[in-house]
Order: C-alpha cells, then sequence, then structure tokens
C-alpha cells in the first residue's frame, strides 16, 4: 500500500503561483508513475499531469501546458506540481495518485483509472 498526503494548495490572485507538495509513504520503491487530477463539484477528475518512471516523461493537460510543471525527489519521495500564471479556471481540489510501474496501460496517460492509490486532496482557490 501506498499512502499519499498532498499539501501547499491555498488562494491566490489570477497570475499567481503555488507549488503542490505530494509526500508517498508505504511500499514505494521510486518506479511509480505519479500523477495530479482535480476536480470540481459536478465534474468528472481530470487529469493535469503525470510523471512516468524510466526516465521520467511526463505529461501535461492542454489546459496546464506551459503552466504547470510535474517534479520528483526520489530521495524525498515527494512529487512537486509547481503552477504558474493560475487561472480562475484553475480553481479546483487538487489530488495527487500513484501506480506501480506504468499504472494500467489500458488508459491514456492522464486517465485516472490508471493510477491505484489517491490522497485526500488540496484546495486550490484563484480569485480573478
Amino acid at each position: 500500500q501506498v499512502q499519499l498526503v498532498e499539501s501547499g494548495g491555498g488562494s491566490v490572485q489570477a497570475g499567481g503561483s503555488l507549488r503542490l507538495s505530494c509526500v508517498a509513504s508505504g511500499y514505494t520503491d521510486n518506479r511509480e508513475s505519479m500523477g495530479w487530477f482535480r476536480q470540481v463539484p459536478g465534474k468528472e477528475r481530470e487529469g493535469v499531469a503525470a510523471i512516468y518512471p524510466g526516465g521520467g516523461s511526463s505529461y501535461y493537460a492542454a489546459s496546464v501546458k506551459g503552466r504547470f510543471t510535474i517534479s520528483q525527489d526520489n530521495a524525498e519521495n515527494t512529487v512537486y506540481l509547481q503552477m504558474n500564471n493560475l487561472k480562475p479556471e484553475d480553481t479546483a481540489m487538487y489530488y495527487c495518485a500513484a501506480a506501480p510501474g506504468y499504472g494500467d496501460s489500458r488508459y491514456s496517460w492522464l486517465n485516472p483509472a490508471r493510477f491505484n492509490y489517491w490522497g485526500l486532496g488540496t484546495q486550490v482557490t484563484v480569485s480573478s
């Protein structure tokens, strides 16, 4: 089992920045896929960014590409999401997720179904 704890959410004005952190504990061998997802009430959870082992390939949703960066510190079992130039439409609960290896390959890189383990989320609110 892998436990994930997110932090770093908060309220910012449009154009501001936040850095989310996700610390993984439990069984982890630094070969997991890690992802960030977000959800607003009444909508499906959507993939924001994901990073995969074996070279650290990363994928981004079109809506955040160029503004968000996913990175990881294997020594600290931590994955980050640097969010710059935030927009009101980025307001959501942000969740960290993990999967062994490359996750369930039946699903696309940013599909939540690819991931097995989830944190409880951290709220991001962007005001205009």
